[in-house]
């Protein structure tokens, strides 16, 4: 059964949590899959998580009854009709910076008349066997979120958020303050002051809105949802990891040396 909860949440701006995978093995998306994420996206951007991969972990998170999403590598039709025909409940496109960059997203996630995508069949619609069951999902419940992370689409902010077919928007905040030419940076102020301008448009148009908070710290979470984010990421499963290690690591040392 495709998952209809997100994009329900994200037409009610209803706050909803998930992560983010960069570890391409199926025991990452299960683990990720059970510490109550409501959805978990598969970075297929920066990372060298291949197609067959990133097919594995879309089941193995959608066997959890959460949403399995994918941040393509770039706004291009063959990888996000990929990771459509793998049978992902949605797609994160990268720097969309105009309202072209979004109608292309939403063209190579749609099917005609409402986009331009191919029509094959793979995983998504059953191999064939649950064709009609999944244009109609497709139709109702895909999710396209514009990834926001350069000051140009945050100049065109406003014509963005009102293509149709985009459910929202996540800000990336690396690469926004590197577009501004000072990246990791992002919480100088040219950066607050590009995201208090998002903020407010997509505030004010109703529009869901998302943030990457990358440190894996709660109070972060919930920072940004009392600014107004509705769709947050919330760390990644290296840093879980790492932090975790390194944290427990410093205690024991410091154990040891008393």
């Amino acid at each position: 059964m495709k998952n209809t909860k997100l994009k329900e949440k994200l037409k009610a701006n209803q706050l909803t949590i998930g992560s983010w995978i960069t570890i391409g093995h199926p025991s990452i998306a299960e683990i990720m899959g059970n510490a109550g994420f409501e959805w978990l996206t598969i970075d297929m951007e920066h990372n060298s998580i291949d197609p067959t991969m990133m097919q594995t972990m879309i089941a193995i998170i959608q066997s959890k009854d959460i949403a399995a999403l994918v941040r393509v590598p770039k706004n291009e039709e063959v990888a996000i009709k990929h990771a459509m025909d793998a049978g992902a409940d949605g797609v994160i496109v990268p720097m969309i910076n105009t309202k072209e960059d979004a109608a292309q997203a939403v063209n190579y996630v749609k099917y005609p008349p409402d986009g331009k995508r191919g029509v094959g069949l793979s995983r998504a619609q059953g191999y064939g066997f649950s064709f009609d069951e999944y244009k109609a999902w497709l139709k109702e419940y895909a999710v396209v979120i514009a990834q926001i992370e350069h000051i140009a689409g945050v100049k065109n902010i406003e014509e963005i958020i009102q293509v149709e077919g985009i459910d929202g928007i996540i800000i990336g905040p690396y690469d926004l303050s590197g577009s501004l030419g000072i990246p990791g940076s992002y919480n100088e102020p040219v950066v607050k002051e590009a995201l208090t301008k998002v903020e407010k448009v997509c505030l004010a148009h109703k529009k869901s809105m998302g943030y990457h908070v990358i440190e894996p710290d709660s109070a972060l979470v919930i920072e940004k949802q009392k600014a107004g984010y509705n769709f947050i990421a919330f760390s990644t499963d290296f840093l879980f990891l790492g932090q975790k290690a390194v944290e427990e690591m410093n205690k024991l040392r410091s154990l040891i040396n008393e």
